[in-house]
């Protein structure tokens, strides 16, 4: 919260730059015509122009949800890309169903937030929020522990099919097993 409220003042500076053109002088040098002030901090704090348009707009988040973000309950993307663009009364709405049923927006949920709030139809954030979130199942299985079980020109393509293969032999055997 503190990087997002500190690149709106040094954005918000950047863009009244040049607006007095009779207190400005062609000595000082070229203002910045043409260029997107966003851009121009991008390059200065060295983050991506769209990391600092997404700081900038968590400030548009009330306070609780900045905070809820700031914690880590609420994932940056989503209240930057998509909470913070609900209203203030769906914001405050959203947050007292957050700490009723002890839940956070998914990403997906708060894509759908901020698409209902833009069509005028964010009328039961209860529902959304209750939604039932996948539980995201991922496997990864470095390389180099891979590699001694494949010939080197095996392609990781060619892994994952011989993979596969010994997977389904292994679950019917199970299932065989089981059957039993």
């Amino acid at each position: 919260s503190e990087k997002a409220k500190a690149y709106k003042l040094k954005l918000d500076a950047m863009n009244r730059q040049g607006q007095r053109t009779d207190l400005t002088s062609d000595q000082v040098g070229p203002m910045l015509m043409g260029v997107r002030t966003n851009q121009v901090l991008a390059e200065q704090v060295s983050d991506s122009k769209t990391q600092v348009q997404r700081y900038i707009r968590l400030n548009k988040l009330i306070p609780p949800l900045l905070e809820a973000v700031d914690s880590g309950t609420v994932k940056f993307v989503p209240a930057a890309d998509f909470l913070s663009h609900l209203s203030e009364k769906e914001q405050t709405y959203l947050l007292l169903v957050m700490e009723r049923d002890e839940v956070s927006p998914s990403l997906g949920q708060a894509q759908r937030l901020k698409q209902l709030s833009a069509e005028g139809k964010l009328e039961n954030i209860d529902l959304i929020m209750r939604e039932e979130k996948p539980l995201e199942r991922k496997v990864t299985i470095r390389n180099d522990r891979l590699q001694k079980y494949f010939p080197s020109s095996y392609t990781p393509k060619q892994m994952e099919d011989v993979i596969i293969k010994l997977l389904e032999g292994w679950h019917r055997k199970r299932q065989q097993e089981q059957a039993r």
